[in-house]
């Protein structure tokens, strides 16, 4: 190997046989075999990885076509409703009712305090840089998971609570105890328990389209659930509704409501129509019938 800088000096190169020449990206040997390794990372982990999320996903698209969610009541504004999220979103509603992450302080409750979250969450590798694997001996990254985790019981049983607290004070009933009841009694009377229209109630006409009760109809609650073809939108169709209840139970029910439906009297009032107004509609709805 040259020294100097003279131009006759013999340069020698000293090679290395166990230097091998690259030839691109080269794969990392498989180390499952030796005690205390692991298999590389990229491609073989991360190729199994994706595998298994693709197997996932695809039986979450099987069942979300084999079994499609089931609607629930139409929305009604006028209805006194306490909003409830899923299960897996209680803790994050009863956080949000704090006062010091709503009001005048929703920035620091939704952008500050779930940014120290998150970004606890992605610092955590660079905190907790150790080989040990026991949770004991890994004091960082076990108190943020303990602390999530237990913030996140806690916060799921306080809503809960006060949700159910709410409905006893209140009086109210669930939506899915009100369906499952108006489907028992579906059942016991020897009718569909479906809210989907059949297709003998698509086959019967209505009857006086153009009387001062169809008019009314459009003016009052009932449109809102029932459609204004009488098919119902998740609610029970009204197209030969004259052939289960007479003129007399209709008022009953528009006045005190029946099964999962609130009465819907005061708010039809509170719609303009007047006691006349409802009458006439009660009396339009009784000549709904089948066969005419």
């Amino acid at each position: 190997m040259a020294h100097g800088k003279k131009s006759d000096e013999k340069v020698v190169f000293v090679g290395d046989s166990r230097v091998r020449k690259g030839e691109g990206f080269i794969t990392p040997p498989d180390y499952t075999s030796y005690p205390g390794k692991s298999e590389a990372f990229i491609p073989n982990f991360l190729l199994k990885e994706w595998m298994v999320g693709v197997v996932v996903l695809v039986g979450f698209l099987v069942l979300t076509i084999s079994e499609p969610a089931p609607l629930g009541y139409p929305a009604d504004p006028s209805a006194n409703v306490i909003p409830m999220p899923d299960w897996y979103f209680l803790f994050l509603y009863q956080y949000l009712k704090y006062p010091y992450a709503s009001g005048d302080y929703v920035v620091l409750g939704t952008l500050g305090v779930s940014g120290v979250a998150f970004g606890a969450l992605l610092l955590a590798p660079f905190l907790d840089t150790g080989k040990e694997r026991r949770f004991y001996r890994r004091p960082i990254a076990s108190s943020l998971m303990l602390l999530s985790i237990v913030s996140v019981i806690y916060l799921t049983n306080v809503a809960w609570t006060h949700y159910k607290h709410e409905l006893e004070a209140t009086g109210q009933e669930p939506e899915h105890i009100q369906r499952e009841k108006e489907a028992e009694e579906r059942h016991a009377a020897g009718e569909s328990t479906s809210f989907a229209p059949s297709q003998e109630e698509d086959e019967i006409a209505i009857v006086e389209p153009d009387a001062a009760g169809a008019e009314i109809y459009k003016k009052a609650t009932c449109v809102s659930c029932h459609a204004v073809d009488l098919k119902g939108q998740g609610a029970p169709a009204l197209l030969g509704i004259g052939d289960k209840h007479s003129q007399e139970e209709i008022l009953t029910i528009i006045k005190e409501g029946v099964g999962g439906m609130p009465a819907q009297y005061d708010g039809n009032i509170a719609q303009g129509l007047t006691d006349e107004d409802i009458n006439t509609l009660a009396e339009w709805l009784a000549l709904q019938k089948a066969e005419q």
